[in-house]
């Protein structure tokens, strides 16, 4: 089987490194090639463009930084999805609203291409390590058709319903971890104003019931203000953004998440839209 990659970032470049892994020839393209060089090193076929790797893929998967980009590269004047073979299948996995997911999938279906929305839960190191779970959204039949790939890049897959769906779960996820982000920081920077050692205040805030465990895993970052991305914070600003995009589709009111988007917002005008989303902290204690 011969696998496309497009979008090497962060995500992208250690997912497609455990396909190379896994014995599969496995054809690139970065809009940034320099993303794109320990690939090369390791084998997978360099191309100049979007369009040169998906005409001659059996299955191709993206990952991209916002719709914007998935539209450009893939439907746009010079889109990709027009070179796609007939029958082959189109794996998504980047974040975006469910509405473009769905209409990503109509238009696949035009070209004879079957599509899979599969937004991953998990950062730079699951990815690496292989460790990704895929929230996938779409056609049975085709999720098992590739789904010794996803086996090399993550270790579970969540079939979540229709097309659309994988993306719908991915903002649920995002939304939450903003959120409770946003809450410890803002805890422990007034426990900090009011004289409580740093320290000692992140034990008991992490032991404690009310926290969430995933928070934890972010603590070095905040103790040794080290705000290295692993999730750099204008991506999780952005997913904020599409959760009310799509609440707003919906009618919902969601008042905790707007707020919260702005915050990060802010953190974005103060520089640290390319630091881990953790920074957010930074913003609040300064």
């Amino acid at each position: 089987m011969k696998v496309g990659f497009i979008g090497l970032g962060i995500m992208g470049s250690r997912m497609a490194m455990n396909l190379l892994k896994g014995g599969h020839k496995l054809v690139i393209f970065n809009r940034t090639k320099e993303k794109a060089i320990d690939l090369i090193k390791a084998g997978a076929i360099w191309e100049d463009s979007a369009v040169a790797v998906a005409g001659q893929v059996d299955v191709l998967i993206t990952m991209l930084e916002n719709p914007a980009v998935v539209e450009k590269m893939a439907v746009g004047e010079s889109g990709f999805i027009k070179a796609m073979k007939d029958k082959a299948i189109w794996i998504d996995c980047s974040t975006v609203n469910p509405s473009f997911s769905v209409m990503l999938s109509e238009l696949a279906t035009l070209r004879n291409v079957s599509f899979l929305d599969a937004p991953v839960s998990g950062s730079k190191m699951p990815a690496e390590k292989g460790e990704l779970i895929f929230l996938v959204g779409g056609n049975v039949d085709d999720l098992e058709k590739v789904t010794p790939l996803l086996d090399l890049m993550g270790s579970k897959i969540i079939h979540v319903g229709d097309h659309g769906k994988g993306a719908a779960m991915k903002l649920m996820i995002n939304q939450m971890l903003g959120q409770s982000m946003l809450a410890f920081s803002e805890s422990l920077s007034l426990g900090m104003a009011m004289g409580l050692d740093k320290t000692q205040a992140m034990d008991v805030l992490l032991e404690s019931a009310v926290s969430a465990p995933i928070l934890k895993a972010f603590r070095a970052r905040i103790e040794d203000e080290d705000y290295t991305p692993n999730f750099p914070l204008k991506h999780l600003q952005k997913d904020l953004q599409l959760f009310t995009d799509t609440a707003y589709e919906l009618d919902k009111a969601t008042p905790l998440t707007n707020t919260a988007k702005e915050v990060y917002a802010m953190a974005k005008q103060q520089g640290m839209a390319d630091l881990d989303f953790a920074a957010v902290f930074k913003l609040l204690s300064t």
